[in-house]
C-alpha cells in the first residue's frame, strides 16, 4: 500500500492516508470544493480511494470527520507553505538521463555538505548545478544536501521540516531536486540527502490530527519523540520507511544521512533503524544501484554500523565527531562545553588509529562512561571532517575554522582529515577558506515560537565562555550573512587554499597507500613531546609518512632511517606558506625542520 497521493495517467489520482482514530476522511479538491470525495477505511485505519478529477497540479486537503481540513501528511509538494493545501505530483513525468548510473562505492567518496539556501545567492536546486563542475574539478564526488523536506517559511537549516515527503518549494520543489540529481549523476557525482526521522518541527506539524505519530514516553531536545515502539508504531514506521524509499525510487538519491539516530527512541526487539537498513538493502538489490545509509550518532556505539547478522543496525557508515573534537581542541585551545572531554594530544592519535576516542572511557562532559569499541569495523564506515554545519552553526557566532585559527593551521587540519584512512567530508566553502559564518536561522510565522527559539539559542551557549549575543535567528540579515561569496575563490589566500585542497585530493586518489582505506595498514605515533604526529600508511608496495606539527614555532626532527620523497609540504609558498624552498626528500642525511602548523607527506623511495 503506497502512502500519499499518486497520479496515474487516465485514471486521476489515488489517495492513501493513515488516520486510525477518525470516523470519516474525505478528499477536498480546490477545483470542486463543494464535492468532497469520501475515502474507504480498512481494518488498520488506512483510508484509500481514487479521485478521477485529480491531476498533476491539483490542490487538495483531507477533511477529517467532516469539519477539520488538513494538508496531506505524506504530501509530495507544498507550493503555498506548510499550512496550506497539498499538490498532486506526477513523478513519472520527469525524464531521467542517467540510465548507466549505478552509484559510487562508499570507500571512494569525498563528501561535500551544503545548505541549498545559502550555497548560492539564488538559493535553489537549479543554482547548484553550474557549481558542480567546480566541485568535481577539486576532487569532490558526492554532495550531501542538508534537509530539504518542506519547512516553515523560506529560511531554515532544514531540521524543522514537517512534510518529510515534500521537497522544499522555495528551493525548487520536486522537479528542481530531480534536475539537480540528474545533473550530478551526469557529472559523475553522487547525491546524499539528510533526512530527519527523530522529530518534526513544531510549526505546520499536523500529524497529531491523523494518528499517534508521537509518544509522550520519551522526549527529544527538539520536542515530542516519534512513536517507533509504542501502540500503532508499525504504521508510524511504515510512514518513514516509505519516505526513505521515495527518495531512492522517485528522486534517485544515492544515500541518506539519517539525522541524530541517538534521538530515535526505540526499545523494540527489531529496531526501526534495522528495518530501515533491511528495506534499503532490498531496494538497492532490486534497482541495481548502490543506496547507502549513513548515521549521525553521538553514541559512539558500533551497533549502528555492525551488520544485522551481528545484531547491529546494518548502516553503511556513521559520522565521527570525535576526530573533529580532538583536532579542534588542539588547534583552538577551546575546552568549554562538550569540548571538555577533549584537548589531550593522545586522543588525536587514538582517534586516527581506531576511528573514535571514547570507546567505554569516562566522559567528564557526560559524567559517565561513553561509547564502545569500534575495533573490527572498517575505516570506510567512519565519516570524518574538520568542519560541518553543526560544529560551525552551533557556535554563538557561527564562525568557520578559517576565522578561528591561522591559515597554516587550517591547511594542516585539511591535510590531517584527507590523509586519514576514513571517508572525508568537507563543508561548503571550506575548500577555498570561505569566511562567511554559518549561524542558525529560521523564518517561523508564530511570534511565540520565534521568541522561544531566540531564548533556546541563548541558553544553549551557557556552558561556553563566548561573549556577546547570538545573531537573531529570525532576522533575514542573519540568513544573508551565511550566503557563500564565490568570487573569493579567485584570488589571494582563497585561491591558494583551493589549490591546496585540489592537491590533497589528487594525492589521496593517486597514491596507493592513501587510497587504501584500511586501519590495519597504518601506524600513528607522537614525536617531539606530542608536538608532531607521525602517521605511516602502506599498501601495494607504497608506503607514506605524514607529519603534522600541531603547534606554533619551528622545530627540528631527527633524520629518519629511510629515504623519503616529499610529495607535499603545506608550508610551501605556492600555497601561501612561509617556505620558498621546501625539502624534496628526507632521509638518514637530512634533518627535517618544520615550521609551525605544518603538514608534510612523503613516500618511501
Amino acid at each position: 500500500m503506497r502512502i500519499g497521493t499518486w497520479h496515474t495517467v487516465g485514471r486521476g489520482a489515488e489517495f492513501c492516508v493513515w488516520a486510525p482514530a477518525r470516523q470519516q476522511v474525505e478528499v477536498v479538491l480546490e477545483s470542486m470544493p463543494d464535492r468532497p470525495v469520501a475515502l474507504a477505511r480498512d481494518a488498520q485505519g488506512y483510508w484509500t480511494g481514487v479521485v478521477p478529477e485529480a491531476h498533476p497540479g491539483s490542490f487538495y486537503r483531507y477533511r477529517l470527520d467532516g469539519k477539520t481540513d488538513r494538508p496531506d501528511p505524506a504530501s509530495h509538494c507544498q507550493p503555498r507553505g506548510v499550512h496550506e493545501a497539498s499538490c498532486v505530483v506526477d513523478h513519472a513525468a520527469f525524464e531521467w538521463q542517467e540510465a548507466d548510473w549505478c552509484g559510487i562505492p562508499l570507500e571512494s567518496m569525498v563528501m561535500y555538505e551544503l545548505h541549498v539556501g545559502t550555497f548560492t545567492a539564488e538559493g535553489t536546486f537549479d543554482a547548484i548545478i553550474p557549481r558542480l563542475h567546480h566541485l568535481k574539478e577539486v576532487g569532490i564526488n558526492a554532495i550531501e544536501l542538508m534537509p530539504v523536506a518542506q519547512f516553515p517559511g523560506e529560511r531554515n537549516w532544514g531540521y524543522d521540516g514537517v512534510y518529510p515527503y515534500a521537497a522544499q518549494w522555495s528551493y525548487g520543489g520536486p522537479t528542481g531536486l530531480k534536475r539537480l540529481v540528474n545533473a550530478a549523476h551526469a557529472t559523475g557525482m553522487a547525491v546524499i540527502l539528510d533526512v530527519v526521522y527523530n522529530h518534526l518541527g513544531p510549526e505546520g506539524n499536523y500529524l497529531w490530527d491523523f494518528g499517534p505519530y508521537f509518544t509522550d514516553r520519551y522526549r527529544t531536545p527538539w520536542g515530542p519523540a516519534v512513536n517507533f515502539d509504542g501502540p500503532e508504531s508499525d504504521h508510524v514506521r511504515e510512514y518513514f520507511l516509505q519516505n526513505a524509499l521515495l527518495w531512492f525510487r522517485e528522486y534517485h538519491i544515492d544515500a541518506l544521512r539519517v539525522d541524530a539516530v541517538h534521538a530515535i527512541y526505540d526499545r523494540s526487539a527489531t529496531p526501526f533503524l534495522m528495518e530501515l537498513s533491511r528495506a534499503t538493502e532490498v531496494y538497492a538489490a532490486s534497482s541495481g544501484r548502490r543506496h547507502l545509509l549513513i548515521a549521525e550518532s553521538n553514541l559512539n556505539d558500533s551497533v549502528v554500523i555492525r551488520p544485522r547478522e551481528q545484531f547491529g543496525f546494518g548502516f553503511d557508515a556513521q559520522w565521527s565527531d570525535d576526530l573533529h573534537h580532538a583536532l579542534h581542541t588542539i588547534l583552538t585551545g577551546e575546552l568549554d562545553g562538550y569540548y571538555a572531554d577533549f584537548g589531550k594530544p593522545e586522543q588525536l592519535r587514538q582517534c586516527l588509529r581506531r576511528g573514535a576516542v571514547y570507546a567505554g572511557e569516562y566522559s567528564q562532559f557526560r559524567r559517565r562512561r561513553h561509547g564502545n569499541s569500534p575495533d573490527g569495523r572498517p575505516a570506510r564506515q567512519f565519516v570524518v571532517f574538520s568542519q560541518n554545519h553543526d560544529q560551525i552553526g552551533n557556535r554563538m557566532l557561527g564562525e568557520r575554522l578559517s576565522k578561528l585559527v591561522s591559515f597554516e593551521a587550517a591547511k594542516l587540519a585539511a591535510a590531517l582529515v584527507l590523509f586519514s584512512p576514513y571517508v572525508p567530508l568537507l563543508f561548503m566553502g571550506e575548500e577555498y577558506a570561505e569566511e562567511t559564518p554559518f549561524p542558525f536561522f529560521v523564518s517561523h510565522g508564530d511570534p511565540e515560537l520565534v521568541e522561544a527559539v531566540r531564548r533556546g539559542r541563548r541558553e544553549e551557549f551557557l556552558t561556553f565562555s563566548w561573549a556577546g549575543e547570538p545573531p537573531d535567528p529570525q532576522s533575514p540579515d542573519t540568513f544573508a550573512s551565511a550566503i557563500l561569496q564565490w568570487e573569493r575563490k579567485e584570488g589571494g589566500r582563497h585561491a591558494q587554499m583551493l589549490s591546496f585542497y585540489r592537491e590533497l585530493l589528487r594525492l589521496r586518489r593517486e597514491v596507493p597507500a592513501l587510497a587504501n582505506m584500511e586501519k590495519t595498514h597504518m601506524s600513528v605515533d607522537w614525536l617531539k613531546e606530542e608536538s608532531v604526529l607521525r602517521m605511516e600508511r602502506w599498501a601495494e608496495g607504497s608506503r607514506i609518512m605524514a607529519l603534522f606539527h600541531l603547534r606554533g614555532g619551528s622545530i627540528e626532527l631527527p633524520a629518519p632511517p629511510d629515504t623519503w620523497a616529499v610529495l607535499l609540504d603545506s608550508s610551501d609558498s605556492r600555497w601561501g606558506g612561509p617556505s620558498s624552498a621546501p625539502p624534496v626528500s628526507v632521509g638518514p642525511e637530512h634533518h627535517l625542520s618544520l615550521s609551525g602548523h605544518t603538514a608534510i607527506l612523503a613516500e618511501r623511495t
